[in-house]
């Protein structure tokens, strides 16, 4: 096993770092004030090539994989973007780009990748629903056939980026529960244009990730073309558990460079603040423990979770991977930025020293994309031959 990284994947992990460190955490301070989309940012991470970078070459990609992706991200994360960066390459290359070059159609290929890959499409993923939540099986948002294509009709919360986006992912279903040979049976994926008749969104005020919307979706007799069917009509419960295993990877990696960043500023205030005498507050093992015991934590979260990235590229099994290190990362990330903020003390309140944003944005994963209790519940099932326990 070799955890050394290639010439390319050094190259990449460098040009990432270049970019995030143009922009800076200031850059994201003021955009989480004003409650706006880092569309700058993002231009500039496609133009290095970065989004596409998991994604196929002949449609403007480099056809690598979930390691270099994963790498990607991190090093972004960790020069400003925080956990937030995540879902910019969860939206955009995952929910988009992975569910097209692995399931969509040959002219959705030819022509919606090559504008994701550029970044000239974003895009976004309408699964959850109100009274569904973790409990996909139990989607009520339905598409009913109409000629050649279909009529949806339905209702999704908690829809991230829909604002900004040209393209939506929607997860609805297309055979009724009671009709179905099972609960798996009758699910399908579209990929549709957000500015569509009959679609209509409105944001929800929330505490973080404030670059990035948040939305109810209400859909009313929305026309589906025959084309935009994503994978297997019926079909698409396999399919789309593809896409949401490659979404636990971006997530986590994060999270990994939002831990690495909090650390990075805590370190940093401790070293230059000295009170009761001339020593640094960081000479205390008081200090020093906690934020060590946060750094070895997160460093364990990144392996898992380039472990699940590799296995994801060699077409091995990840998916107990790619959950394990979501778990792991997003509680390591909650104690990390809790800790720096607590190592700053009143300063770590402020908005000048950027850890509040990382702590506020952090947050949120604990229970999303999937709660902890069901990444457990996921772990003694499939790991530990448990019984269902829900």
């Amino acid at each position: 096993m070799d955890f050394r990284l290639n010439d390319e994947q050094r190259m990449m992990v460098d040009t990432a770092r270049q970019i995030g460190e143009r922009f800076g955490l200031e850059y994201w301070r003021d955009l989480d004030a004003r409650k706006q989309f880092p569309t700058d940012y993002w231009k500039a991470v496609c133009e290095a090539g970065l989004c596409g970078v998991a994604l196929p070459e002949e449609q403007g990609g480099s056809g690598l994989g979930m390691m270099e992706m994963s790498l990607i991200v991190e090093a972004l994360a960790a020069t400003g973007g925080g956990s937030t960066v995540g879902q910019l390459f969860m939206i955009n290359p995952i929910f988009g780009g992975v569910s097209i070059s692995r399931f969509g159609s040959e002219r959705m290929k030819r022509e919606v990748l090559p504008g994701i890959i550029n970044g000239e499409i974003n895009c976004c993923m309408a699964l959850t629903e109100p009274d569904a939540g973790t409990n996909t099986l139990e989607i009520k948002t339905f598409a009913s056939a109409d000629g050649e294509g279909w009529r949806l009709s339905g209702r999704k919360i908690w829809i991230t980026g829909v604002a900004s986006a040209q393209k939506m992912l929607v997860i609805a279903r297309t055979r009724k529960l009671a009709e179905s040979r099972s609960r798996t049976d009758g699910l399908s994926m579209f990929m549709i244009d957000v500015q569509r008749e009959g679609l209509t969104h409105t944001p929800i005020d929330k505490l973080g990730t404030c670059t990035l919307d948040s939305s109810s979706v209400f859909f009313d007799n929305v026309r589906v073309e025959a084309d935009e069917l994503i994978g297997t009509l019926h079909g698409g419960w396999r399919e789309l558990l593809d896409v949401l295993n490659t979404e636990r990877m971006v997530t986590t990696a994060g999270l990994v460079g939002a831990g690495e960043l909090a650390i990075k500023l805590a370190v940093q205030y401790a070293n230059d603040r000295k009170v009761f005498g001339e020593r640094a507050i960081s000479s205390y093992q008081g200090l020093q423990f906690p934020l060590a015991q946060c750094h070895v934590e997160i460093e364990s979260a990144r392996l898992l979770n380039h472990k699940a990235a590799t296995n994801f590229d060699a077409e091995l099994p990840y998916s107990n991977e790619a959950n394990a290190a979501k778990l792991i990362a997003a509680q390591a990330v909650a104690r990390a930025t809790e800790r720096a903020m607590q190592t700053m003390g009143g300063m770590g309140y402020a908005k000048e020293y950027h850890v509040e944003r990382l702590w506020r944005d952090a947050r949120l994963f604990r229970f999303a994309p999937v709660s902890e209790e069901m990444l457990l519940n996921y772990v003694a099932m499939h790991e530990l031959g448990m019984p269902r326990s829900y």
